[in-house]
C-alpha cells in the first residue's frame, strides 16, 4: 500500500477506472478505448503513467492492441460460463466438515505444497514495513500497556477509527458500540452465540464458507443452505419462504464477493433483506470482511446502512486489507450488543493494547484509500489470469466464477468427477485445492473445487493450477475408457 500519489499509485488507479466498467459490461467486447495520448490528456497524467497501466490491463487480458488501429477490450474467456444457482436440500443439516477442512488448511501453510486451498493473501500483498513501523511506535509511545492488565470493549482510538471505516459502507456507527474481538470469525461466533441456543436452525448461503459450517457445528447448531447465485448471491425468494415453514433463528451471510461463491448482492435487495430481517425480528449476522475488494461503490454498501431497527449485526477484520499478522476482528451487535459485550468478557477478555493501538494508527493515515485501489487491481490481473488458464486447460464443460472483485474462484467441473480424489491426485504433486465437499453441510459440491488465488502468484502457480486441469482432463478421460469397458460407452441422443 502507498503512502502517497505517487506514479506508481496513479497508473494503478489508471489501470482500475477502466478495467471496472470491462468486467461489468459497461465496455464491450472490440470496443475501442481511448489512444495513450488522448487519455494522457484527459487525465492529466504523463504518456508513460497511460503506457504502464495499458500494459497492465493487456497482462490481465482485459485490453488488446491492434497494430496502426489503437487499443480494444479484448475478449474476455467466453468459453467460461458460470456455475448455476446452487440447489440445496429444504431441510436443515446437522453440521461435521472438521476433519476435512483442517487437513486442507494444514496443508494450504506446509511452504512444501503450492497451495490454492486457502483464502489468504499473501505477505507481498501488504506494506511489511507500514506495520512494522505502525507497531513500533505503538510500543514506543504505549508501552506502559505491555504490563498493565488490559479490560473493556478495545481501544478508544481503534473503535474511532473503525467507525470512520463504516462510512464507506454507509453505515453510522457510535464507536461506544463496536466492539474490538480476536478475528472476524470470533466476531460471528459471539454473535450467533448472543441469538440461538443448540438446535436451533441458521439460514446462510450455499455453498458458504467450510469456517462459518465449523462454528454452526461447535455451537450445535443446524444449517439451513439457502439457494445461491453466483453473482447476485442467496435468493430471497428461497429465504422468505424459509422464514414461512422453518423456525430460523438467525441467518449469517455475507453480502459482498460471499466466500466460496464470490456472489455480491444488489443493493435493492441489501435494502429488502434489511425490512425482511426486521419484519421476522430475525438477526441477520453480517461479514463484511471483503467488502474493501468489491470493485463497484455500491456494492461496498452494507446491509447493516438500510437496518433501521437493530436486527442487523455488523462483524469485520482488516486481515484481508491492513494487516493479516494482527488478528483483530470488530463487531457492531445492534440491539444485542449488551449480552454481546457479556459473552465477550467471559469468553476472551480484551486483546493486546499496542496491536490496537497500531491497528488505529494504519487506518487513519493517508493513502489508505489509494492502498485499497492497488490491492484490488493487484488481485484483480491475478484472477484474470487464472480464468485464462482454467479456459485453456480445465476439462470441457467447466463453469467458474466471474466475481467483481476479491481472489476467490468457485470451478464447477464435469459431473464426472471427484473433487475430493482431485484433491488427493493433486497432492501427489505437492499442489492444495480446496474440495467443494467443504463448503456445505450436504452431499452438493462434489464435483466443484474453491481456489484461492490471494497467495504467491508466479510462474510455478501458473504451472500447477495448469496442471490441476491436466489432471482433471485425466479423470474425465478415465471415466470414458471405463464406461467404453462397462458396456457404456454408447453415445447419448441428445449429445449427437
Amino acid at each position: 500500500m502507498q503512502d502517497d500519489q505517487s506514479a506508481e499509485v496513479l497508473y494503478l488507479q489508471l489501470a482500475h477506472s477502466i478495467a471496472t466498467p470491462i468486467r461489468a459490461g459497461t465496455l464491450m467486447r472490440g470496443e475501442r478505448i481511448p489512444s495513450v495520448r488522448e487519455l494522457a490528456r484527459n487525465r492529466a497524467v504523463s504518456i508513460g503513467t497511460v503506457l504502464q497501466a495499458y500494459r497492465m490491463l493487456e497482462d490481465a487480458h482485459l485490453i488488446e492492441a491492434r497494430p496502426r488501429s489503437g487499443y480494444f477490450v479484448a475478449t474476455r474467456s467466453p468459453s467460461l460460463p458460470e456455475p448455476e444457482t446452487s440447489n440445496p436440500p429444504a431441510d436443515s443439516m446437522a453440521v461435521d466438515v472438521s476433519s476435512l477442512a483442517a487437513r486442507v488448511m494444514h496443508l494450504a501453510h506446509d511452504p512444501a505444497y503450492i497451495s490454492f486451498g486457502a483464502a489468504c493473501p499473501s505477505a507481498d500483498l501488504f506494506a511489511e514495513e507500514r506495520v512494522r513501523r505502525a507497531v513500533s511506535r505503538a510500543v514506543q509511545r504505549h508501552r506502559a500497556t505491555l504490563c498493565n492488565y488490559t479490560t473493556g470493549y478495545g481501544d478508544e482510538s481503534l473503535r474511532r477509527a473503525i467507525a470512520r471505516h463504516a462510512l464507506r459502507m454507509g453505515c453510522q456507527l457510535d464507536p461506544q458500540d463496536i466492539v474490538v474481538t480476536n478475528s472476524c470469525l470470533e466476531s460471528i461466533t459471539l454473535c450467533l452465540r448472543a441469538v440461538t441456543k443448540p438446535g436451533d436452525i441458521v439460514a446462510l448461503e450455499s455453498p458458504t464458507l467450510f469456517a462459518f459450517l465449523e462454528i454452526l457445528e461447535n455451537l450445535h447448531l443446524r444449517a439451513l443452505e439457502i439457494p445461491t447465485h453466483p453473482r447476485t448471491g442467496f435468493s430471497l425468494d428461497a429465504l422468505q419462504f424459509a422464514f414461512d415453514t422453518q423456525p430460523i433463528k438467525a441467518v449469517l451471510a455475507v453480502p459482498t464477493l460471499s466466500n466460496p461463491i464470490g456472489s455480491s448482492i444488489p443493493l435493492a435487495d441489501r435494502q429488502h433483506l434489511a425490512r425482511m430481517v426486521a419484519d421476522r425480528g430475525i438477526p441477520l449476522v453480517e461479514d463484511v470482511l471483503y467488502n474493501d475488494f468489491a470493485e463497484l461503490d455500491e456494492q461496498r454498501r452494507a446491509v447493516r446502512a438500510f437496518d433501521a431497527t437493530g436486527h442487523v449485526m455488523m462483524c469485520g477484520s482488516f486481515s484481508k486489507t491492513i494487516a493479516p499478522g494482527l488478528r483483530l476482528g470488530w463487531v457492531e451487535a445492534g440491539r444485542w450488543g449488551a449480552k454481546l459485550v457479556r459473552l465477550k468478557e467471559s469468553t476472551s477478555g480484551s486483546q493486546t493494547a499496542v496491536l490496537e493501538r497500531a491497528m488505529a494508527d494504519l487506518l487513519t493515515q493517508p493513502g489508505i484509500e489509494a492502498g485499497y485501489r492497488q490491492l484490488r487491481a493487484t488481485v484483480a490481473t491475478r484472477v484474470d489470469e487464472a480464468r485464462g488458464l482454467i479456459a485453456r486447460y480445465f476439462p470441457a464443460g467447466t463453469r467458474v466464477t466471474d466475481p467483481q472483485g476479491g481472489f476467490i474462484l468457485w470451478v464447477e467441473l464435469p459431473h464426472s468427477i471427484d473433487s475430493l480424489e482431485l484433491f488427493r491426485v493433486c497432492l501427489a504433486e505437492n499442489i492444495v485445492i480446496a474440495p467443494g465437499k467443504m463448503f456445505s453441510a450436504t452431499n452438493h459440491f462434489g464435483h466443484c473445487i474453491r481456489l484461492g488465488l490471494g497467495g504467491r502468484w508466479d510462474d510455478a502457480h501458473r504451472h500447477a493450477l495448469r496442471r490441476v486441469g491436466e489432471l482433471a482432463n485425466s479423470m474425465v478421460a478415465n471415466q470414458t475408457d471405463a464406461d467404453k469397458a462397462s458396456g457404456n460407452g454408447r453415445v447419448h441422443p441428445l449429445a449427437k
